[in-house]
């Protein structure tokens, strides 16, 4: 008989103490959060054929990175190689890229903290002259 009554001891310990901790307030929800300002960059330069050029960058915390081909000339119909990834101090560890990137063309990817990263336009064989380009990246 000594069971029942430890249970019932040990169970009105319990709610006794729930009692104590309940402050009358109501539980709020967690809140997500505020993600912090933006960063636009602008790197611009020129590829001769066969040439490709990377611009390092750093982000500051975690979220979204996209890298645009803003402008390629003497002809905007011409494809380049548009790429996001790690930068090493001497070199950029490709992570995303687009082979067949035309003006207007965006690589988006996203980082889970503060870091070093690169955007990287290359040649991939179809460039007939060398080509000036501008790239926006826009990152946390």
């Amino acid at each position: 008989m000594q069971r029942p009554i430890a249970h019932f001891l040990v169970a009105a310990a319990l709610a006794a103490s729930a009692a104590a901790c309940d402050s009358g307030e109501a539980p709020t929800n967690p809140t997500t959060p505020t993600p912090g300002p933006t960063v636009t960059e602008t790197f611009s330069g020129s590829i001769n054929i066969n040439g490709a050029i990377t611009f390092p960058f750093s982000v500051a915390e975690s979220g979204s990175v996209s890298a645009t081909l803003t402008a390629v000339g003497p002809d905007t119909t011409v494809a380049v190689g548009l790429s996001l990834g790690t930068w090493n101090g001497s070199s950029c560890q490709v992570v995303l890229a687009n082979d067949n990137a035309l003006q207007g063309t965006v690589v988006t990817g996203s980082v889970s903290s503060s870091g070093s990263l690169c955007t990287r336009v290359q040649d991939v064989g179809k460039m007939v002259q060398p080509l000036t380009f501008e790239v926006t990246i826009i990152h946390p």
